[in-house]
């Protein structure tokens, strides 16, 4: 295969061509994706810089601007400057950035590619396919058994409508995809649209800080359903805490776009299979596995991935009303306010990463909660003993995957790990801070920052110069994340943090050759 792909690159004259059919056939994808994130947040830093911020008084650093392209584009929403810096001509880029970064967005272009190596593999193995039977034409005559001569036609017949049937499948599937991706994205700026367009106080609100309504509606959408938690307010969602028709419209774009992503998935392939009665949709809701795409799960794991979703929701729903209800931020809500407000915070703790209130209000426990909640991986769900061997694949294909294993990837280390390690060098960094403004530059507010950012999740505690012991005499209090005030290193750090996590799916396993006793 690969001396016939190198054959054909020597004798095209279209180096482009080569490159795809390297990317198609040869290229691990992590290194895909990592370069596909980083080529993403270079353009959109050159794109960035190019533009003109709002005002001409505030022009934000290189390494701010690198930081803001990287955060939208690891959907992560980490913030060292205010978003009102930024123009609607910026904010148009970002959106295109969380649109293009986000897990459903990659995960289309996923199956573009594996359509495209699908039909290499044909194209490749159509001859062996031909000269196959070719040479049962020819050798008939030397066939005792003629039974098995037709069999053996007939089974490459079975095979080759199969995988005209997958790539068929995988064709249909791209497609409902795309339109999960259109349909959410245009019912949902065109309801916070009308409801913007419909509500004094929301609209006054827009009004007043210079944002266009129509901008608003889809950066805010775009960014909650990829769960990136960028608002074009410098408050968040704080400014809109009354408006519970607005929090009850986003948080099912919250669930759409990331741990209900599956469900909702199947459901809408499940829907299109009765109503088309297509082949194509019933082999894939009978066959997931084949369809190598890593969101859709069979309809036991889809029902215990829901149950998991709502049952860490109600948790943390119960817990945070129950200890955060009479909280500053929530002071002047009604009580259906309250329940609303609580419940889109506690959604959004999870991946999307946008807030009703001031989390460095927030006691410390519900903060842990939220680090737990942010910790855990989108599609983490509760799988009775049962069905664990049914969706392993009855244990014969961890085997072999195991015993495959590089020695590399036998001496990684876990997440934890990792992330420790980053928490320590950022502490490093940080140093002379955690010395001299240990009320804002602690432990807890930077484990918060990395896991929020390992995460993509965007939650942060900010920096209050109230909480100074040397007085805020030269400090400015601003809307911008607590990483905002720290060094260009600690920065960097937290850029490499945003980069791993978007790519953390590539390594969930690593850190199972360390045993410990």
């Amino acid at each position: 295969m690969g001396r016939k792909l190198e054959h054909s690159c020597s004798n095209s004259h279209s180096k482009p061509s080569c490159f795809f059919h390297f990317l198609v056939c040869k290229a691990n994808p992590f290194w895909v994706q990592l370069t596909y994130f980083i080529v993403l947040s270079l353009l959109g830093f050159a794109a960035l810089s190019m533009s003109k911020p709002r005002t001409d008084s505030f022009r934000p650093d290189n390494i701010d601007v690198f930081f803001t392209s990287v955060s939208a584009a690891t959907v992560s929403s980490m913030s060292t400057v205010e978003m009102e810096v930024f123009s609607n001509t910026q904010l148009i880029i970002m959106t295109v950035l969380m649109l293009v970064g986000g897990e459903v967005f990659t995960s289309m272009l996923g199956l573009q590619l594996a359509k495209s190596r699908f039909r290499k593999h044909e194209s490749h193995g159509g001859d062996s396919v031909n000269s196959i039977g070719h040479e049962i034409q020819l050798n008939t005559m030397s066939i005792t058994n003629e039974k098995h001569g037709t069999d053996l036609e007939s089974n490459i017949i079975s095979s080759s409508n199969t995988k005209s049937l997958k790539y068929n499948a995988t064709t249909c599937l791209g497609y409902v995809v795309l339109g999960y991706l259109l349909v959410v994205h245009v019912v949902g700026s065109s309801l916070v649209s009308v409801y913007v367009s419909m509500v004094p106080s929301a609209r006054e609100i827009l009004k007043s800080k210079g944002i266009k309504i129509q901008t608003f509606s889809i950066f805010t959408i775009v960014s909650t359903f990829s769960n990136c938690g960028f608002i074009p307010t410098n408050e968040n969602m704080i400014v809109f805490k009354k408006n519970s028709g607005l929090l009850l419209m986003l948080i099912p774009q919250v669930l759409l776009g990331n741990t209900l992503y599956p469900a909702c998935l199947r459901a809408s392939i499940w829907v299109l299979d009765r109503v088309t009665k297509k082949v194509e949709f019933n082999y894939i809701l009978k066959n997931h596995k084949e369809m190598d795409y890593g969101h859709l799960f069979s309809g036991v794991r889809c029902s215990l991935l829901a149950a998991t979703v709502f049952g860490f929701v109600s948790v943390q729903f119960i817990l945070f009303c129950s200890m955060e209800w009479n909280l500053e931020g929530l002071d002047g809500l009604s009580w259906y306010q309250k329940l609303v407000g609580s419940l889109f915070e506690v959604v959004s703790s999870r991946h999307a990463g946008e807030s009703i209130v001031d989390l460095s209000t927030i006691s410390s426990a519900i903060l842990v909660l939220f680090v737990v909640m942010m910790y855990l991986p989108p599609y983490t769900s509760f799988i009775p003993p049962k069905y664990q061997k049914k969706e392993s694949g009855k244990g014969r294909v961890g085997e072999s995957e195991a015993s495959g294993k590089s020695i590399l990837e036998c001496v990684l280390w876990s997440h934890l790990s990792y992330l420790a390690i980053f928490i320590i060098l950022i502490c490093i960094t940080e140093r002379h801070k955690l010395k001299e403004d240990p009320l804002n530059f602690n432990v807890l507010n930077i484990t918060i920052e990395v896991i929020s950012a390992y995460g993509n999740v965007g939650f942060s505690t900010g920096y209050s110069c109230k909480r100074r012991l040397k007085g805020e005499m030269g400090c400015t209090d601003t809307w911008a994340g607590f990483v905002g005030r720290w060094s260009n290193a600690g920065k960097f750090i937290l850029i490499l943090v945003m980069f791993f996590g978007r790519l953390k799916s590539f390594s969930l396993t690593s850190g199972k050759a360390w045993k410990l006793s």
